[in-house]
């Protein structure tokens, strides 16, 4: 992996704006940024990058399946009482999974780290897909990048593709997220896009205007019945809102499917270290309340907490409330954003992000059903990536 300057195509704003991407900026910095690129070579994207997150899925998948049922774990993730059953038997049922993302530390060295895994509600889907791809054409035609470089991109294919999988031909879709978001609603727009391509019908409705009919069945505002339901809302939230007691009983299909609040939650990187301890993508991961325990001690020994550690909220989003300490317990960075602190801590083994340029990368693979389908960058001069962090293209080198 290595940096590359110069890759910003000239009217690369023209054409965001052209395309509706209107936060490509946000407050006085840019988000896009095209200045320079990542670049890779494929054996490196195959064998570093793609094979082995979709590997983490299916250990996901095994850890999900010890979770599920068992209310003593369920309830050391966060999962309600009232609402166990709702999501064990999501998962008992096999309900259809549709996409996810997971966040890794890679230097161009050593082995991917998983650093968490948003199976529920990754956003940044519109210029990880579309913008990103246009990006490499534009570099590509332009000279800016040699000719014949790649990208592990197929997200949009994948996701038409698996939403056939999933629906029904000519099946309507309702697709939810809380209004006034700009990139919350870019990402359910790019689905929507997605569900066209499958043939099917797409129906935007504000999470806030979901509603329950007589019969108890989701409707939107139109009292159209939601048969399907596409939700940027966290499940960790939708367990925990007045309706939530109407979910399970509505008849409506969810993607993604109550299970995945087992998956989108970091104390399942716990139970990801309990399984499969050692392997080489993992990082010593444990709940805070089980500091002390023999495989914490083990990982201390072995010399996993040499960097220091990582405490992060079970439902954080966009590094808030993370706090990053090193080996001797000073603070090197900490989120201000204390909405998540009331929740549960997980404790990770430390994986510093490299520092390239002045800036600090994270890779994001994207996972469409069970496998890894593209790769979305973003960067910050903090070490905490967060949700202004920049989005930078990439290009494997032919």
């Amino acid at each position: 992996m290595r940096k590359v300057e110069g890759t910003e195509r000239p009217d690369w704003q023209a054409r965001a704006e052209e395309a509706g991407f209107t936060f490509h900026s946000m407050h006085g910095e840019p988000y896009w940024d095209e200045t320079s690129a990542y670049a890779f070579t494929l054996d490196e994207i195959e064998t570093r990058l793609e094979d082995p997150s979709t590997e983490l899925h299916a250990m996901a998948r095994e850890a999900a399946a010890r979770v599920a049922g068992d209310e003593a774990r369920m309830a050391r993730l966060g999962i309600p009482e009232a609402h166990m059953a709702f999501v064990a038997d999501s998962w008992e049922a096999g309900e259809a999974e549709l996409y996810g993302r997971m966040d890794l530390a890679y230097d161009g060295e050593g082995p991917a780290k998983l650093l968490e895994y948003n199976a529920d509600t990754p956003t940044s889907l519109y210029e990880a897909g579309h913008f990103q791809w246009d990006w490499l054409e534009g570099a590509r035609a332009a000279g800016l990048i040699p000719e014949g470089s790649d990208q592990l991109n197929r997200l949009q294919e994948a996701l038409a593709e698996r939403l056939a999988e999933i629906c029904g031909p000519g099946e309507q879709v309702h697709f939810a997220a809380v209004a006034g978001a700009a990139e919350d609603y870019a990402t359910v727009e790019t689905m929507a896009y997605a569900a066209r391509d499958a043939g099917l019908g797409a129906h935007y409705v504000d999470i806030g205007a979901v509603g329950i009919d007589p019969s108890g069945r989701l409707v939107d505002e139109e009292a159209r019945v939601i048969g399907t339901l596409f939700k940027l809302y966290p499940w960790e939230d939708f367990l925990r809102d007045e309706a939530a007691d109407a979910l399970a009983a509505s008849g409506t299909r969810f993607l993604e499917p109550p299970w995945k609040a087992l998956v989108s939650n970091k104390a399942l990187l716990a139970v990801l270290w309990e399984m499969f301890e050692g392997h080489p993508n993992l990082l010593p991961t444990f709940l805070e309340a089980d500091a002390g325990s023999p495989a914490w001690d083990r990982a201390h020994a072995a010399g996993h907490f040499a960097r220091g550690t990582v405490r992060k909220p079970i439902f954080s989003r966009e590094g808030a409330g993370v706090r990053i300490e090193g080996a001797d317990g000073a603070v090197l960075e900490a989120s201000a954003n204390a909405a998540y602190d009331a929740h549960p801590t997980v404790v990770q083994a430390h994986a510093p992000l490299p520092e390239m340029g002045g800036f600090r990368p994270v890779m994001g693979t994207w996972i469409v059903g069970e496998t890894c389908v593209a790769l979305g960058i973003r960067e910050d001069r903090s070490r905490i990536t967060q949700d202004l962090s920049r989005f930078k293209p990439h290009y494997i080198e032919p």
